[in-house]
């Protein structure tokens, strides 16, 4: 287990609260040069879905919400508010952040600086989301309940389907908040504490963004910590990343 003062050196934030380099910002968060916006009737008919795919360019207009200054570790809800904007409801970051389920069970280190126990993202946020303190992250369930609070019976959680449903329903013409990490590789700072008679292990280098489109090679994503836009990322880079975080996915119907 990683020494928290370790942590604190190498990562000055966890959860999806840590900036990318210069280097991985040019490899990975490469904006596309082509603007591959599709009208509704160009969304893809669920039935050809499976042979249509391969050649298939999907890019919604989802609006762009930056997370900071306000919530250092606010990547979810700030995710969840671009797509409740897209779907015509005009909610704030903020008023998400504090309708959102929360975990109260503070951090508890040994003297080293382990983290010994601390909340669990399947019940509510974990930790600070302003950044005042120690902040982590939420997991799908709570998103789901707060989808279904604006957008009454039409969550829709696609955790643990396969990424070809996920990228179905994109087409379809509903973006999806997506758990990744912040570089959109597999994630390599992990971490686990105890929460009552659970182990939870996670990596801290946790993140999650929007997807609002996709191509043959691609995947194109909105980034509420990096501040871009349709940000492109090799596809089969993301879905393993995607998988590692247990194939979270939220959005709605």
């Amino acid at each position: 287990m990683n020494k928290w003062y370790l942590i604190s050196a190498l990562i000055p934030l966890l959860g999806c609260g840590h900036n990318l380099s210069e280097e991985q910002e040019a490899t990975v968060l490469t904006e596309s040069k082509k603007e591959l916006v599709v009208s509704e009737k160009q969304f893809l008919n669920p039935l050809t879905f499976e042979s249509a795919e391969k050649n298939q360019s999907v890019l919604l207009s989802v609006p762009l919400i930056k997370q900071n200054p306000e919530l250092k570790y606010g990547c979810e809800v700030t995710s969840l508010s671009m797509v409740l904007h897209y779907a015509g409801v005009n909610v704030s970051k903020m008023e998400l952040y504090q309708k959102i389920a929360k975990d109260p069970d503070p951090i508890v280190k040994s003297p080293s600086g382990d983290i010994l126990k601390w909340g669990d993202p399947a019940v509510g946020f974990v930790g600070d989301m302003k950044g005042n303190k120690p902040g982590y992250a939420v997991f799908d369930k709570p998103m789901e309940k707060l989808v279904n609070e604006y957008l009454p019976r039409r969550a829709v959680n696609l955790t643990g389907q396969p990424f070809k449903d996920v990228l179905k329903h994109v087409g379809r013409g509903f973006p999806v908040v997506v758990w990744t990490t912040g570089d959109y590789r597999l994630p390599d700072r992990w971490e686990a504490w105890e929460h009552g008679k659970q182990l939870i292990k996670t990596p801290l280098d946790l993140h999650a963004v929007v997807l609002v489109g996709f191509d043959a090679e691609f995947v194109y994503l909105n980034d509420p910590l990096s501040g871009k836009q349709k940000v492109k990322v090799e596809r089969e880079q993301f879905i393993s990343s995607w998988k590692a975080l247990s194939s979270r996915a939220i959005s709605y119907k």
